[in-house]
C-alpha cells in the first residue's frame, strides 16, 4: 500500500491554525491517549464522552475530522455519523469498535464511514488515517473554493487546468521502489510489492498523488505509468522475481490492463496484481468476466488490507484472491494481544483450507515475526526485513 508522509505544499494552501478533530468516546482513558497522540500531531481535539454530546457539538461548529466510539451512551457512532454528513457529505469520519461485527461495519460503510478501526487502535494508525482523511477532505474542499470564487468558465478551466498540471509534474517524476515479502521459514524471498514515489516538489506524498488522481478521474493513466515501470524492471532483470503491484479498483474498467500487447501482459507470470480497497467493486462491470481474463493472461490475484473492515471481507467473496495480505492494524502488538492473536489464526486457518496464501504486513519486531509464524502466517512483511528501496533490498534476517 502506498505509505503517508508529507502534506500538499501547493494544491492546499497553508494552514493559518490547526485542525479541529471532534472526538466521541466514553472511555475517558483511552479517548485521553487517543487525543495526546493527536495532540502530539497538531490538531486541537474536541474530546465528548456522550454520543448526543457529540451530535450537539456538530450543530453548533464545523471540525475538519471526526473519530467515534460506536457504542456511547446518548446517542451511537452512526447517529454521529449520520450528523456529521447532514451537515457535510465529505465529512471525514472514522469509527471505531471495540466488538468488531460484520453487520456493525456493514452499517458503517452503507451510511458512508471513511474508515472502520477495530479497538485497540495501533497509535501510528490513528495518526496515519487521521491524516489521510484530512489531506483527502481538503482536496474537496480546495475543489469547492476554486469554484466557488471564479463563476466564470474560463477561471474554472484555469483553475482545473493548475490541478491537471501538478499531476502531470508528479508523475513524469513517478518511480518505484519495491518491498521484500519473505519466506521466513524457508529463510527465502517470496517476492516483492512495488510501491510508488515521485520526485515532485509539490506531491511528494504517494497518498496525495493518489487522492489527486482519484479527484481529476486520471486513475487509470496513473495506473498505467506504474505498471509500465514495473514492467520495464522485470524485463531487466536477470532472473526472474515475483512483484506485488497495487491495484486501484477503477483500473479494472481499464480496456488496457488486458490487452495482449500490454506493457505487464508479457510478464504477467511474474506479477500479482494486489487489489486496494479504495473504491467499492459493485461498480465494475462483469467482474467476474474481467477476473477470469486477467487469470487467462497469466496474473495472480491478491487482495489487500484484509480484516480492516467489511469491504476486504467483500473483495475476498468476489475475486477468489491467490493471495491475502492481512492489515497490518492486525498485526501491531499480535504477540501481546490475545484478540488480534484470534484474528489472525482464524484468517489463517481460512485461507489453508481455502488454498489460499497468506501475507502479514507492517511486520516490525521479532516478537511478532514469531507469533505470526506460529499462528500460521506463510509469508511476512515489513521494516523487520527490509525498507523499501529503489533496487530490489537485501533482507536482514
Amino acid at each position: 500500500m502506498p505509505d503517508n508522509s508529507r502534506p500538499i505544499a501547493v494544491l492546499v494552501p497553508p494552514q493559518t491554525e490547526a485542525c479541529h478533530i471532534l472526538l466521541a468516546d466514553d472511555d475517558h482513558w483511552v479517548a485521553e491517549i487517543y487525543a495526546r497522540i493527536l495532540e502530539c500531531d497538531g490538531y486541537i481535539v474536541h474530546r465528548v464522552e456522550d454520543g448526543s454530546e457529540a451530535v450537539a457539538r456538530l450543530a453548533t461548529r464545523s471540525f475538519d475530522a471526526v473519530i467515534s466510539d460506536i457504542e456511547m451512551p446518548g446517542a451511537s457512532g452512526i447517529d454521529v455519523l449520520r450528523a456529521a454528513h447532514a451537515q457535510d457529505p465529505d465529512y471525514p469520519v472514522m469509527l471505531m469498535t471495540g466488538n468488531a461485527a460484520l453487520s456493525t461495519s456493514v452499517e458503517a460503510v452503507e451510511h458512508g464511514a471513511l474508515r472502520y478501526l477495530t479497538k485497540p487502535v495501533d497509535l501510528c494508525q490513528l495518526s496515519a488515517t487521521v491524516r489521510d482523511a484530512i489531506g483527502r477532505h481538503k482536496l474537496v474542499q480546495l475543489k469547492q473554493r476554486v469554484f466557488e470564487l471564479h463563476g466564470e468558465d474560463a477561471e474554472r478551466l484555469r483553475s482545473t487546468q493548475v490541478l491537471h498540471s501538478r499531476f502531470d509534474a508528479a508523475v513524469s517524476g513517478l518511480f518505484m521502489v519495491y518491498q521484500p515479502i519473505v519466506a521466513f521459514g524457508a529463510r527465502s524471498v517470496f517476492g516483492y510489492e512495488a510501491l510508488l514515489r515521485t520526485r515532485d516538489a509539490v506531491l511528494p506524498s504517494p497518498a496525495h498523488l493518489l487522492h489527486l488522481a482519484e479527484e481529476l478521474q486520471r486513475i487509470r493513466e496513473l495506473g498505467r505509468a506504474v505498471r509500465r515501470r514495473v514492467a520495464e524492471m522485470l524485463k531487466a532483470m536477470a532472473l526472474p522475481v515475483t512483484v506485488f503491484v497495487n491495484l486501484h479498483p477503477d483500473e479494472l474498467d481499464d480496456d488496457e490492463l488486458y490487452a495482449a500487447d500490454a506493457p505487464l501482459t508479457s510478464v504477467a507470470q511474474h506479477v500479482v496484481l494486489e487489489i486496494t480497497e479504495r473504491a467499492p467493486l459493485a461498480s465494475i462491470a462483469d467482474l467476474a468476466g474481467r477476473i477470469a481474463t486477467l487469470r487467462e493472461r497469466g496474473f495472480r490475484l491478491a487482495i489487500d488490507d484484509l480484516g480492516a473492515g467489511y469491504a476486504g471481507l467483500s473483495a475476498f467473496a468476489q475475486i477468489h484472491p491467490d493471495v491475502i495480505k492481512l492489515d497490518m492494524s492486525l498485526i501491531r502488538n499480535v504477540d501481546s494481544d490475545p484478540t488480534r492473536r484470534t484474528e489472525v489464526a482464524s484468517l489463517a486457518r481460512m485461507s489453508r483450507e481455502l488454498g489460499v496464501l497468506v501475507v502479514a504486513e507492517g511486520v516490525e519486531t521479532v516478537e511478532e515475526r514469531d507469533t505470526l509464524v506460529q499462528l500460521g502466517c506463510e509469508l511476512l512483511q515489513g521494516y523487520l526485513f527490509a525498507k523499501p528501496g529503489p533496487a530490489l533490498p537485501e533482507v536482514l534476517w
